[in-house]
């Protein structure tokens, strides 16, 4: 029989995928400050920098950055802007947070197929990287998981907010009753 995933169950799925990523992207992060070390200590000390440097860090910056998402939406410590908002009654800052999580929701998965569609495209041309020979539709694919993972995650928060939403709804109608 199968059971769906209890709510606690999700969100620790979520949470370790959360921390799998992190630690991808900073594992990547770190590759990169490699590189970039030993290309300026190439150039400064041997006239001899790493070829592609440029190339390497900025395709790692954009699985850096796909990759750190999830955790950031996970852990809701994206910045946001409540001047507009602050002094404003609770029930209109909760429902001002779960239509910007929905928001957010929708434009990560934008992103998502859009980084999915270019990648399958620069991969159909076959297009590299000019000094590296580097196939382009690599870093695209390895943005994709942290992506998805962000998508996944707005969702389950979008769904959990508006489920918070109406049971306060009817909480409260009760009690007028």
């Amino acid at each position: 029989m199968n059971t769906p995933l209890s709510d606690a169950t999700l969100d620790r799925v979520l949470d370790r995928l959360c921390d799998v990523s992190a630690a991808i992207g900073g594992t990547v992060l770190v590759a990169i400050a490699c590189v970039t070390v030993v290309s300026v200590v190439g150039r400064a000390f041997f006239s001899h920098p790493i070829l592609g440097d440029i190339e390497l860090v900025q395709l790692g910056c954009a699985v850096v950055v796909a990759s750190f998402l999830p955790y950031t939406q996970h852990r809701r410590a994206n910045i946001m802007v409540d001047f507009f908002t602050a002094h404003a009654s609770m029930r209109t800052q909760r429902l001002m947070d779960t239509f910007g999580t929905l928001l957010y929701t929708i434009v990560m998965a934008l992103i998502l197929w859009r980084v999915a569609v270019g990648g399958i495209d620069i991969k159909a041309a076959g297009e590299r990287s000019m000094l590296m020979d580097i196939p382009l539709w690599l870093p695209y694919t390895l943005m994709l998981p942290g992506l998805a993972l962000c998508v996944a995650i707005g969702a389950r928060q979008t769904l959990v907010q508006i489920r918070t939403a109406l049971h306060t709804e009817a909480h409260h109608e009760g009690e007028a009753a």
